[in-house]
């Protein structure tokens, strides 16, 4: 079962009657449903002495360092960098890149990385690969990071690669996907936990209006509104359009728009129903047929790693019947597998 199938299955399930104008939805548990751990009793200095004895050992001992690296925090991490700088005087990210090859060195240098320096990273590669802008990266990581993290995406951008992130996406996009990424960009939506019944009445009229019940479509009202409102008022929104169109909101966006900005505000809608869904259907489709999107595999596992993973990991058992760790052995080996694997935690 895909994403947009099941979504399309239970978007239509009111969860919350129209009674009253607001409803407050409960803020979540502070359960952590990340992966990746603080190590107990870390010492940064003994780490970077293991990483080091590791790197110049002959034939490197990827074990070693795939161990050290998954199984402490990225706050750890930036303390064993600093460590191993102020030992051995180079760079560690420049040691195991000498090391380390191909996919396994893409995952440590990503876990070097914090993560707003890796969600820059990522958008930098999406833009100027020299093959067309990888559209479908931008939207992901834009549509799934909170105001803060796009803050501090747009402030790491600019240190790293001196230009600012709007300019880059002006510069490399077109069109109403431009209009939507610099929505995003502006990092304003609302992040409220309440639900405003009235608001969610008028926007699913004005969507209604911008689209379906229009000769034309009035693609900034879409854009307008699925970028502003909150995760669980554009639930609601979608809930309540099912009540005003002739269709659901997903096959409303289908029909009335094609290209990159259709694939984004699909993209907007999915993240906004369910987070872990949206990056389990990602991993799926990096692994389904043939061929393995090793770029997507490492930005999931490596973005989620201390945030939700575990909750992507149970969409994606219940949606492809099939554990994450199952597919990820089927589909990769050697040491790429093995870190991959321990990213998703133990069994």
């Amino acid at each position: 079962m895909t994403l947009f199938r099941k979504f399309l299955d239970n978007v239509v399930h009111d969860r919350h009657p129209d009674e009253g104008t607001i409803i407050v939805v409960g803020k979540p548990k502070s359960k952590y449903y990340g992966t990746v751990t603080p190590y107990p009793n870390f010492c940064a200095r003994s780490d970077a002495a293991a990483l080091e004895k590791a790197i110049e050992t002959k034939g490197v001992d990827e074990d070693v360092i795939i161990s050290i690296l998954v199984d402490r925090s990225n706050e750890q991490r930036q303390k064993i960098k600093a460590a191993y700088e102020e030992s051995t005087g180079k760079p560690l990210a420049d040691a195991l890149k000498s090391a380390l090859r191909s996919h396994l060195e893409d995952v440590a240098l990503a876990l070097l990385m914090t993560p707003a320096q890796f969600d820059a990273h990522e958008l930098r590669k999406a833009t100027k690969q020299g093959f067309g802008t990888k559209e479908a990266v931008l939207v992901e990581i834009l549509a799934s990071r909170s105001n803060q993290e796009i803050r501090d995406i747009k402030r790491v951008f600019k240190e790293e690669y001196e230009e600012e992130l709007e300019d880059v996406i002006k510069s490399d996009t077109s069109g109403d996907f431009t209009s939507a990424l610099l929505a995003m960009l502006k990092a304003d939506k609302d992040e409220d936990n309440t639900i405003d019944l009235e608001r969610a009445k008028k926007d699913a009229v004005a969507l209604f209006e911008a689209g379906e019940n229009s000769k034309g479509t009035d693609v900034s009202t879409f854009i307008n509104i699925l970028t502003s409102r909150s995760g669980p008022q554009l639930t609601k929104t979608f809930q309540t359009y099912n009540r005003v169109g002739d269709v659901s909101l997903p096959k409303a966006l289908d029909a009335e728009l094609k290209g990159d900005i259709e694939d984004c505000l699909i993209d907007i809608v999915k993240c906004a129903w369910s987070k872990p869904a949206f990056f389990a259907e990602k991993l799926h489709l990096a692994m389904k047929g043939r061929g393995t999107c090793e770029d997507t595999l490492t930005r999931v596992l490596v973005s989620r790693s201390e945030v939700d993973l575990k909750k992507v990991m149970d969409e994606f058992k219940a949606m492809y019947g099939k554990t994450l760790q199952e597919v990820i052995s089927d589909d990769v080996k050697g040491h790429f597998e093995k870190i991959l694997l321990a990213l998703c935690g133990p069994h």
